[in-house]
């Protein structure tokens, strides 16, 4: 018979030649960074932005004059590209988590890190981060253009606060994609997740005129005209509303967004951290 195994013998443990620092925030924000720009969904949704807001706006601008600013901010060429280059940023936020889902790369990702508020939380940073900044520059370069090419006697005084209300319009619409993105972790699904984002972004000026036929249902109809994505938008942008009644203001359509955008947040956290993927 043998003997114990002595403590020689003994298998010693193993340790990694290589650093192995304790995973935190940066480290989930530079994998979601690294998805983010070797993705083709990013370059097609981005570029789409891009050149509806930079196309339609430069269109826009060549085809005014100076005289037709007096009344109306620089930046306002910008608008209405980004009326429907909104739908790219919007499905972008979706996609930067229902295309995991859809692929089953969700798996790998949270077994990489298991810690899932973190993974969402690197998600929202980055999907906010490059939505702000490439609305922001697609506006500031037709507002440019405007402003050199637009921007003569002709055009009236224009200050900085034109800049200031189109930063805030661009913010509204990175709270879209946001948005898009917290109800994408909610349903998992990228087609249903765009379709509530359409839905509500574009029904409500439909269900608005819809309600107003009805005497009784009217006061609602014209509340729901008011306070939506396309109307908040021109409001942001300082064009001018035809309605003199009681428009609701910039930071009430920009709070009244964040607690939408919140909540859905708040919703994805609770949602992701209990449910099976």
């Amino acid at each position: 018979m043998t003997g114990p195994t002595s403590t020689a013998d003994q298998p010693k443990s193993y340790s990694s030649p290589l650093p192995t620092p304790r995973p935190h925030l940066g480290h989930a924000v530079a994998s979601e960074w690294t998805k983010m720009v070797s993705v083709r969904s990013t370059v097609w949704t981005l570029g789409s932005l891009v050149l509806l807001v930079v196309g339609i706006g430069l269109l826009a601008v060549f085809e005014t004059r100076s005289a037709d600013y007096q009344d109306v901010p620089l930046t306002a060429p910008a608008l209405f590209g980004l009326l429907v280059g909104q739908v790219s940023v919007m499905v972008l936020g979706v996609l930067t988590i229902t295309s995991e889902y859809g692929t089953g790369m969700i798996r790998t990702t949270l077994t990489a890190a298991p810690d899932r508020a973190r993974v969402l939380t690197a998600k929202y940073l980055v999907f906010a981060a490059v939505a702000f900044l490439t609305v922001a520059g697609s506006v500031a370069l037709v507002g440019l253009a405007s402003a050199i090419l637009r921007g003569g006697p002709g055009a009236g005084r224009h200050g900085g606060g034109e800049w200031a209300h189109a930063l805030t319009g661009c913010l509204y619409v990175s709270l879209l994609g946001v948005l898009g993105l917290a109800i994408g972790a909610m349903l998992r699904h990228s087609a249903g997740a765009i379709a509530v984002m359409l839905g509500l972004v574009t029904l409500p000026p439909v269900i608005g005129g819809m309600l107003g036929m009805w005497d009784t249902m009217a006061p609602l109809g014209r509340a729901v005209l008011r306070y939506n994505a396309p109307v908040a938008l021109m409001q942001l942008f300082g064009l001018p509303d035809a309605d003199t009644g009681n428009v609701p203001g910039n930071a009430v359509q920009l709070l009244l967004l964040l607690l939408v955008t919140g909540a859905a947040v708040a919703g994805s956290y609770a949602v992701v951290g209990r449910r099976d993927v």
